[in-house]
């Protein structure tokens, strides 16, 4: 009778587990990979993290050198593209409706970055703010210049 039990609390395990943090998981690696593949350089590589996403958003706090900000990603085609990027006007559930977020999704989001956040070293979290303003991109998959950054 205990092992009927332990095999099937490890089969429900198992179940909660590759259900839950599988597709989180899985979003946040294409994100990254995404990321990466866009503003990495020879010299300096983006870190990316933490990622959080709520039904077709998703926002991805970087750091690269001196600068760092969140960008807003929306899943398209399967995939994922980035839409805008900014610092911390990213963390608020109405700039997030403003900027085309659902309300449920812009609460979900602003809620779960607060959360993911509240977990790291303040200096770590000021390097997210130091993106100016709000910028708007194409959803291209690559960039070609700086242009989109912008430091205090």
């Amino acid at each position: 009778m205990f092992k009927m039990m332990l095999a099937t609390l490890t089969v429900l395990t198992a179940s909660v587990v590759t259900g839950v943090a599988e597709p989180a998981g899985s979003d946040a690696t294409s994100i990254s990979q995404l990321l990466h593949g866009m503003f990495d350089k020879p010299n300096e590589t983006l870190s990316v993290g933490p990622v959080v996403v709520s039904g077709d958003h998703a926002i991805a706090d970087w750091t690269q050198g001196d600068m760092g900000g969140r960008a807003l990603l929306l899943r398209k085609h399967g995939g994922w593209i980035v839409t805008l990027c900014a610092g911390d006007a990213m963390k608020s559930s109405e700039a997030l409706k403003t900027a085309g977020v659902p309300q449920p999704e812009a609460i979900q989001l602003a809620h779960d970055l607060a959360m993911a956040e509240s977990g790291l070293a303040p200096e770590q979290v000021a390097m997210f703010s130091r993106f100016e303003g709000l910028v708007t991109m194409d959803g291209a998959s690559h960039h070609s210049d700086d242009k989109t950054r912008h430091s205090k």
